[in-house]
């Protein structure tokens, strides 16, 4: 019989009832019966935490009387040790590790995740018992004992295993019974049997290609020391010989930065009201040892698997936790390509319509068949094509359309810094939902930056709403912003009455109508106002969007890193410089060398205003995008020169398509001619949809 895993996390824990049964009977070798006693017995007994019956799990201190659910217990940060005789302890009796003296004076780093902590023991933080100056997260922990199991998890500074995973058993880390997951993957570990043989430079300067390599001479092909997993001809980053030491440009500047790790300031412990583990402990269950006397308990340790609820609506309301005052600063691209490490090869293909971006990408996330981690390719269609031709498209093009339209739709309310609408329909229609997952999607697949979020909105995702105050800017409702102004510009108790009965039947209705005994009381009112309208009117939308940005764990990675993430959401790139532009397109072997002069002319008069032509025009005549995404494209924008009367730019591979032509002004006037024309027909194609809708 097949349960959820808090229905069997609860017998597992619960203090009446054992497996009597085989595997194969009743629920996991609970017998039925058993269950139904079970279930009266619990009726009886009531939580201590939410004051509901059937509390089955009571803390087997002597003298305890305390009983809970398993997610309240979770909630409380009760230790449930799945081993032995499955004990369960409440906040006040369960395990602590105790050391003598605290001589750390510093935060120190834990030595999972590295981020910096306070070297204090408490149910969120654990010591190695095997290495005095080893601190973890709980959290980090059980991710690792997850992924490493019981023959592979021990002490990440000394390699012991038998007295840590001890320690972390007795503290309530679950450690599964099999193998490592590495172990687990088939050809894990194929490519470690290639050597890297390709030039990542920015600018490869071999006309025979970026995969040419001439052993002994200067195009012969350069490991990085560090990662071995990029290469550069010698000739391609000026160096002499084969001998000389070579960083890529990811492990530079971690060499580089490496001296932030040296001293961290003291920062203040994290709060948690919650688990932060949900999503990564769902595993075989192994069978419940009958309760024997303590004489008689079996030395044998039973590993049995947690699963920390995300079905519980309690936990799932609680904030996550944030650790706070990291010196480890993280660079956007590289936190999104690590996120991107998910996307598996297994291709999934969304047919989209550029006339109706919104409802065919709707459809496609939607498909029950659509899976985030799937890699993504895009065919587009028309719906008055009546032989159903299909297009290959670009990804990022459409992951940029997407954005664009995500900016503009009636999810969002404000001028260019945007916060989340009341709509009523989207919210039935579950779209707040699929506008935070189309986001989380497009960052971690190689989209553009949104750069539309208001930092009222961006704290709330990191800090939570309770820790977050609006400002008068946020405020899109004219009249609600007059309200406002009215109440903070009164002069005296008079005038401040008067502008209170003037919208007293609103302030009723939203809650906000208060006492007022003196002038300054304005100020709390008008804040009142001010939190009601911007955040806890959204809060329903609010909710559903941030459970959508938890697709491929993007709000985690916001919520630990948000200075990274401020840039890409709630900052417009800059403008494209005629450098950058030119930088990002490698040149094609055997280019015309003066069309090529005649390109990088083009762009210095476009950046002198001398053309109508902008920057991202080009780009978006490229890619379809019209910015550069924070990982970059894929593939890496080229150019290359053809006889032929105007421009082509191919938007799934980015490559363009430069004119050989006799004059710069006959090139200037092509380009032009063919950017803006383009441009403005898909321009054009899109408005007549929409205008026909």
């Amino acid at each position: 019989m097949k349960v959820n895993l808090v229905t069997h996390r609860t017998l597992l824990m619960s203090s009446g009832i054992w497996q009597r049964g085989k595997e194969e009977e009743g629920v996991y070798g609970f017998l039925i019966e058993d269950i139904r006693k079970e279930v009266n017995r619990a009726s009886k007994l009531k939580c201590c935490v939410c004051k509901k019956t059937g509390a089955s799990i009571g803390c087997v201190a002597p003298r305890c009387k305390r009983s809970y659910h398993f997610p309240c217990g979770l909630q409380r940060e009760c230790i449930f040790q799945f081993t032995g005789n499955f004990a369960s302890f409440c906040w006040n009796h369960r395990p602590v590790q105790i050391i003598t003296s605290n001589s750390y004076r510093e935060s120190l780093p834990c030595t999972i995740c590295l981020e910096f902590i306070e070297p204090i023991p408490t149910y969120s933080i654990l010591r190695s018992p095997c290495c005095k100056n080893a601190w973890f997260h709980r959290d980090c922990l059980q991710i690792q004992a997850i992924n490493a199991g019981m023959f592979f998890f021990r002490c990440t500074v000394c390699n012991n295993s038998d007295i840590f995973q001890k320690e972390m058993l007795r503290m309530g880390i679950h450690i599964p019974e099999k193998d490592a997951s590495w172990e687990l993957e088939e050809n894990a570990y194929q490519e470690l049997l290639h050597h890297h043989e390709r030039c990542d430079v920015r600018r490869c300067r071999c006309k025979e290609g970026r995969e040419y390599n001439a052993p002994d001479s200067k195009w012969e092909i350069k490991r990085c020391q560090c990662c071995g997993s990029s290469g550069t001809h010698l000739a391609c980053s000026s160096l002499q010989s084969w001998e000389q030491n070579w960083e890529c440009l990811e492990c530079r500047g971690i060499i580089y930065n490496s001296g932030d790790f040296k001293k961290a300031k003291k920062h203040t412990l994290p709060t948690s009201n919650n688990v932060g583990i949900t999503d990564c402990l769902l595993e075989e269950s192994s069978p419940k040892l009958l309760r024997q006397s303590p004489g008689a308990q079996s030395k044998d340790l039973m590993r049995i698997p947690l699963e920390f609820p995300l079905v519980w609506a309690g936990a799932r309301n609680q904030p996550a936790r944030r650790r706070q005052g990291s010196k480890f600063r993280r660079d956007i691209s590289t936190i999104l390509i690590e996120l991107g490490f998910q996307i598996k090869k297994k291709t999934k293909r969304l047919y989209i319509n550029k006339a109706n971006i919104w409802n065919s990408a709707l459809d496609g996330f939607r498909n029950q068949n659509f899976n985030p981690a799937y890699s993504i390719e895009v065919a587009y269609v028309n719906e008055n094509d009546s032989f159903g031709r299909e297009h290959p498209g670009s990804k990022q093009e459409f992951l940029s359309l997407l954005m664009q339209h995500l900016e503009s739709s009636s999810l969002f309310e404000g001028s260019l810094s945007k916060n989340l609408s009341l709509n009523a329909q989207a919210l039935k229609e579950n779209l707040y939902y699929e506008a935070g997952k189309m986001l989380a999607i497009s960052l971690v697949h190689g989209g553009p930056s949104p750069g539309f979020f208001s930092k009222t909105l961006f704290n709330c995702l990191v800090y939570g709403p309770e820790n977050t105050q609006p400002i008068l800017d946020d405020v899109s409702d004219f009249d609600v912003a007059q309200i406002i102004i009215r109440i903070n510009t009164t002069t005296n108790m008079a005038d401040l009455n008067s502008a209170i009965n003037e919208c007293s039947n609103y302030l009723e209705l939203i809650g906000c109508l208060r006492l007022i005994t003196s002038l300054s009381d304005k100020y709390m009112l008008a804040k009142d106002i001010l939190f009601y309208h911007v955040i806890k009117r959204v809060q329903a939308p609010f909710e559903s969007f941030k459970q959508g940005l938890k697709t491929l764990g993007v709000l985690e990675k916001i919520q630990t890193s948000p200075e990274a993430f401020c840039s890409v959401l709630c900052h417009k790139p800059e403008n494209l410089s005629a450098k950058t532009l030119s930088d990002l397109f490698t040149v094609h072997p055997l280019s015309n060398v003066q069309t090529l002069g005649f390109w990088n002319s083009y762009l210095k008069a476009i950046e002198d205003d001398q053309s109508a032509t902008t920057m991202e025009d080009i780009l978006i005549f490229v890619t379809g995008c019209s910015s550069i995404p924070p990982t970059g494209f894929k593939p890496i924008p080229s150019i290359e020169c053809l006889h032929m009367d105007f421009p082509i730019g191919n938007k799934c591979s980015n490559c363009l398509a430069l004119p050989i032509t006799n004059t710069y002004k006959e090139f200037q006037e092509n380009m032009d001619f063919a950017i803006r024309n383009t441009l403005r027909l898909e321009k054009e194609e899109s408005s007549s949809h929409y205008a026909g809708h």
